[in-house]
Formats: C-alpha cells, structure tokens, sequence
C-alpha cells in the first residue's frame, strides 16, 4: 500500500448511511477501520481493493462515492459477506429512480460507461449537481403512500413514517428527513410535470440533490440531468476530480455545462423531462441583470419552449424575469411545515417525524410540538445537522449520577449550532433584568413579545394580523436601544444580528438590495432571530421624487425592505428592530401600524435613574446604600443610561488600574458627575453663538451647586458592609463654597 492518502470508489448499498458514518468518524469514531465501515455498511468497489486497506482507519482515507454503472464491474472487497449483501440487496437491483431511463442518461452522460459514473468526493462533501439514485432499499425506503411509480418502492414497507405513527423513527438519513417534510410539494412539483409543466423549485441548495430526482421520478417521466463531457460532473466544482487533478471553475466548467444543457434540451423526447439543477449559477448574475450569461441560457431554454424543464434556484439569488417567465409554475420549498402526514394519512409535529428516538430519549422533557417555533426556519438537512450536534453535545453520560440534559438544553444547543453557522449571527446573553428602569416600555415588549412567542397556537386566520413584524426604538443617544434589542432576543431564545445601517449601502446599483435580500434570507434561516439595523434612518428615510443617483438608491433600498416586511411570516419568527435618534426622517410607510410599531427609550426618569445606578453599581462590584443611590439618582438628572453606566465603569478603573489608586467612593463618584457636567457643558458652550457664551467659572460656579452628592456640610460615603453613612464635608466640616467644586 503506497503511503499518503489514497482515493476509493466505492457503490455503497445505502449512501446516505455510507456517507453520515464516514463523515462523522473523524470525531465520533476516529479508529473506525474501512473494514468495519464495509462490515456495518457494505459497498462494492469500482477497483480490485488491496487487503490492506481494510486496516486503515477511514479518516486517514479519502472515499468517492460512485454510483452503479451497467457497463461498469463491481468488485466486492475481501472478507466482505455475501450473505448480507444478498440481504442488503444489489446495488443495481433498484436500478435508478423511477421515471429514469438509463440509456437516456448515458446519452446525455457519454463517460458514464467509462467508470466515472456520477458520485462525489465525500472527503470534500457532496455536490448538490449530483445524480443520487439512491437505491429504496434499507435506510431510504421512502414514505408509504407517497405516490409514483418507482422501481423497488412497497407502499406496504416500514418507513420512517411507520416509526412516527407509533413514537420516533430509529434512524433518519438526511435524504428521508427531506423527503418526508416536503412530501406535499414534491408530489405537486411531480404532478405539474407530469401534466407537462416545466417548474422552477426555488429552494436551498443542500436540498436540491434529494429533490432534484425524486420529483422527476414521482412524475413517471424520464429525465435527462446535463453533464459536462468527461465526467467532470462526479465532482464538487472546484474540487479535485481525483489525486492530482483539478475540475476547471469560471467559464470553462460553464461553458461545458450550457453545451450539456443544450444538447439535453435538443435530443429530449416528448415525454422527457430536462433537470437543471443550478439555474442561477448558470445565469450568472446575483441580481435580476440580464447579463451576457442570462442570455445565452435564455437562448438555450427557449430553443425548445416544448420541453419540460425541472429547475432550482436559491433564494439568496436572483435570476432575470425572462428566464423565470420560461417555466409555468414557480413552486417554493424553504421552510419546515408543523405537521406532516404519515402514510396512513395522520398528521404528526415535525418534531416527531424528523426527530430519532434515541435524540428525543436524550433530553428530558422533549417536547415535539413545541420545537416547531425553535426550527421552523431551518431545512430539513440543516435540522438533522442541528440535531446531531446536540445530541453530541450531551450525549448520554457513561457515568451514572449526572444531570440529565433537558429540552431547554436542546433548544440552546440549536441557537448555538445556528449562530455557529452563520457568519453574522450570535447568541445574546442580555436579560431585561440587566437593564434599569423603564417598566412601561418593557411592559409593552413583554406583551408583543408574549404574542410572538406563541404565534404557532393562534389562529390561523389571525396569526398575520396579531403578530408584529418588528419596532423602531427612537430616542436620545445612550438611552439603551440596542441593549432593549438583545435583551428582546433573548426572551424569545433567539439568534441576533445587529447591522449598522451604512453597512448596508453599496456604490453598486442594485448591491443594496442584494445585502437586505441576503439578510432576511438568514434571518429566516436562523428563525428564532432579531434583526437590528442601527442608525435606521440612514437606510429607511422617506423617500423623494428627485432624480439623482443616492434619491433613486435610497428609494430602492426602502422599497425592499416593504417587499421583505410584507413578506414576513409568523410561523418562522423573524423580528426586526430598528433603532435611531431621528424617527422624523423614517419613511411613512414604514411607520404604518402593520408594519414597525415605534417605541420611544427616552432620558431615565429619576426611578429609573435609581434602578439603572443599581444595576451598574453591582456589575461593577462598587458597594453602594439607598441613601447615596438616591443622591446620584438627584445629581444624574438629565443623564442617559451609558453616562451613568460610565461613572461606575470609571470609578472601578481607578480602584483597579488607577494612578494613584483611588477608592470609588462617594466623593469620587461625586467627581466623576462634575467631570461629564462639565464636558457636557463645555461642548453646549462650543455649539452656542459667541454671545450667548458664558465663562466656564459660571459653568464651575453651576455644577457645584448642582451637585448633591455633598450636601449641608454632609458627605455620603459607604462602610465596608456597603451601606451609606454620614459625614463631615471635608477636613473643616463646613460645605465647599462657589469655586470649589468637587470635579476636577
């Protein structure tokens, strides 16, 4: 055995299977052998296997899963059994899906009799431009009932569905996860085509390679997949092929694929049916330009306006209006639905279908119907991978004695997974107890955010209507806006993202648009979310009739986040959440009740100020009595929440870190509110008219009588126990006068 890493093909009985167990052994079973693999999982070989290679743990191998080929010899690798191949059953028993004509294919495939049959390079992930014709034999038997003819298919055998009927299924590949939640569009995607309609699924693109086939195949017709010549398709573009070679990328693979595409919809037969499954890719574009790629496919789909067409978009992308115009019905599957339906015709929670008996046995508590708000945004694919992490996560314990994991652990292991997925999106930690004072505006939250919360038990006629798309915080800087958004994301366990509002903007025409598309598709992906744009009104400002280039960029920027907030909905939670100083520049057709509810965080009121001095003086580990809380509360007047945040963060650094060290007592924090008066003041004075200007001794002369931190001869200090005792102003006793302030 040549030492390195070395490249198998191999035709597994269960792909799906195959692949989940190989791609999981780096880190759940990093011994596993190839001889073991092959024991649990058998798999022919495309090449004589060396007996060596048994030995060798599969991590250290890179394993290409291929699909069976007539024309192709399979080897069977040494020691494996005949007898529970012959159980299994042969990888060509199944022969492809239904509807699929394998002589059509291999006219359209011309080096699929030369043994690079379509597979994919598991060590580098499976390509969604794939064939899997996976076989209907052990794991991915499909739903019972679920139509089509398909070859080897028993509408009486166990299926997943069987296991949801009675409890959770024991085993749930990601290709039946995707089959059982999105059976009801795939049988209406097939009956359109079986009508002769050509269909634009519009989806993820980890769902395609499962859905791609199956719908052509329940549709009973035979379907032709346009590959580049040369078995580049058994690849990921832009991976490696094989040891030593390179799949071309840019115009070269493109190109390949358009001519595979033309010739597919040249040689169709009446009856067939051509798959596409990247049309956006091949478009070219991220937006609805017709570039000269848009072109030359819109004239390759309309050589032949006969031919039923089969194609996916993602929702990330755009394609022109006039390829889109080329297919009959426009069909999309994002979400998850609540339900799904059993072979027998009962409805189950989709987080009993798609959820495994032993991950449900992990967490006490499981609650399938309530997990629907916690993943309704996701995928199917993307919830098997959730859940797979969680269970990992806290899997069961070898010891006896410790805690139990909990549903509540669950549903944090799924914000995690989402925010670890995403490049934007995290997991606040901010509860509406971190935050002082303003019971009113957290009252009015609480109720909103008790409606989206249980937006999944209201009535169905009424849920669009009840539940808030999302609300514009207006106030004064520092006043806490966007700790309000974080502490709303996380009384509702959700995902956040908090995106400046220039961000947003791009020189480019049509950019913009593109940034708040790709936003709300990632929000709705990471559902629960928040969504908080800052400086909202540098984004969302009333619209105008002026012709230059910023007016007209401004205007579409507005007009897309109207088309995203009336499409929003209230099964998958997506809140957004805009904050500014300036709510009289915000368009007015985003103020309308409908659509943003306003809420204004204003300058603390003296409770509040006394609530908000309480909560940084205990963040800060700075002791503080009721006495000289409501001093600071009374020298505070006028301060926003971060400026009195900041008198504690100060006086803590200079106990810490200070040069001298200075105790942060009540003279120091004294000090320290003199020092923001001041500024504060010095730059009123910067802003005023040269006449209106007073001297900073009466700005001095002001704050020193302002400040009753020291009042009547007394000033307020604190004990060891932290409570507020009474004392003598200074060495003298007496009150400081005009001209001695205690600032600095």
């Amino acid at each position: 055995m040549s030492a390195g890493v070395r490249m198998l093909r191999l035709v597994p009985l269960d792909p799906t299977a195959f692949h989940d167990r190989y791609v999981l052994a780096e880190t759940d079973e990093p011994e596993l052998t190839l001889g073991e693999l092959l024991a649990d999982l058998p798999a022919f070989s495309l090449t004589p296997l060396d007996p060596a290679y048994l030995d060798v743990p599969v991590r250290r191998l890179v394993l290409e899963l291929a699909e069976p080929d007539p024309s192709t010899p399979l080897h069977l690798p040494p020691g494996l059994d005949l007898t529970a191949l012959a159980a299994a059953g042969s990888p060509r028993d199944g022969g492809p899906a239904a509807g699929t004509d394998a002589a059509d294919n291999s006219a359209a495939n011309p080096a699929a009799g030369a043994g690079s049959g379509p597979g994919s390079g598991i060590g580098s992930g499976i390509g969604a431009d794939v064939d899997t014709h996976v076989s209907s034999t052990g794991r991915n038997t499909p739903l019972p009932g679920q139509g089509g003819d398909t070859a080897g298919r028993d509408a009486d055998a166990a299926g997943p569905a069987a296991a949801a009927e009675s409890g959770y299924p024991e085993t749930l590949s990601e290709r039946e996860a995707v089959l059982i939640a999105h059976d009801t569009e795939i049988n209406r995607a097939a009956a359109y085509l079986e009508s002769g309609l050509s269909v634009l699924v519009r989806c993820e693109k980890l769902l395609v390679e499962h859905l791609a086939h199956e719908i052509a195949g329940r549709s009973g017709r035979p379907q032709r997949t346009p590959r580049p010549a040369g078995g580049a398709a058994t690849a990921v573009p832009g991976t490696p092929s094989g040891p030593g070679e390179a799949t071309p990328l840019g115009g070269g693979r493109r190109a390949e694929l358009l001519a595979a595409l033309q010739a597919a919809v040249a040689d169709a037969k009446p009856g067939d049916v051509v798959v596409v499954p990247h049309l956006d890719l091949l478009a070219g574009g991220s937006d609805a330009a017709l570039t000269s790629e848009a072109r030359e496919l819109a004239d390759v789909l309309y050589e032949r306006s006969a031919c039923v067409l089969l194609a996916f978009t993602d929702p990330s992308l755009v394609i022109p209006e006039v390829l889109a115009n080329r297919f009959a019905v426009r069909l999309s599957i994002e979400i998850l639905p609540r339900e799904v339906t059993t072979g027998s015709g009962a409805r189950v929670p989709v987080g009993r279908a798609l959820v495994t008996r032993e991950e449900a046995g992990l967490f006490d508590g499981f609650d399938a119907a309530d997990l629907y708000k916690y993943v309704a945004g996701m995928n199917a694919v993307r919830l098997r991978n959730a859940l797979r992490f969680a269970y990992h996560q806290h899997r069961p314990a070898l010891r006896e004695g410790d805690r139990r994991p909990t549903f509540a652990d669950l549903r944090h292991e799924l914000r995690v997974f989402k925010a670890r997925t995403s490049s934007s999106f995290e997991v606040p930690n901010v509860p509406f107890s971190a935050i002082g004072g303003y019971a009113e505006v957290k009252a009015e939250l609480a109720r909103a955010l008790t409606i989206i919360g249980g937006a999944v038990d209201l009535p169905a006629h009424l849920r669009h209507d009840l539940v808030p798309r999302g609300f514009i915080f207006h106030g004064p800087p520092g006043t806490g806006k966007t700790l309000f958004a974080k502490a709303v994301a996380a009384r509702l366990a959700a995902t956040i993202l908090v995106v400046s509002g220039p961000e947003v903007t791009d020189m480019y025409v049509g950019e913009s648009e593109r940034k708040i598309r790709d936003l709300f598709a990632e929000a709705r992906r990471n559902a629960p979310a928040v969504v908080v744009f800052d400086e909202f009104d540098s984004i969302a400002a009333s619209r105008t009739g002026r012709g230059d280039g910023g007016s007209r960029a401004g205007n579409a920027i507005v007009a897309q986040l109207l088309t995203e907030l009336d499409g929003f909905r209230p099964e998958v939670p997506v809140l957004i959440i805009g904050t500014t100083n300036r709510i009289d520049l915000i368009d007015d057709a985003l103020l309308r009740p409908s659509r943003f509810r306003p809420i204004r965080i204003g300058l603390p009121d003296e409770d509040a100020r006394r609530e908000i001095v309480r909560v940084h003086a205990e963040h800060f580990g700075i002791p503080v009595g009721p006495a000289l809380v409501d001093a600071i509360a009374r020298a505070t007047e006028g301060f926003n929440g971060d400026e009195i945040r900041s008198v504690f963060r100060d006086g803590r650094a200079d106990e810490l870190v200070g040069d001298p060290r200075r105790p942060a007592d009540a003279r120091r924090l004294g000090e320290l509110i003199g020092a923001l008066r001041a500024a504060r003041q010095q730059r009123e004075l910067a802003k005023s008219p040269p006449s209106d200007r007073r001297t900073e001794d009466a700005i001095r002369r002001d704050i020193t009588d302002t400040l009753p931190i020291v009042t009547d001869g007394e000033e307020f200090t604190t004990d060891t126990d932290g409570n507020s005792r009474a004392g003598t102003s200074r060495a003298t006793g007496t009150r400081p006068g005009r001209g001695e302030s205690t600032a600095p």
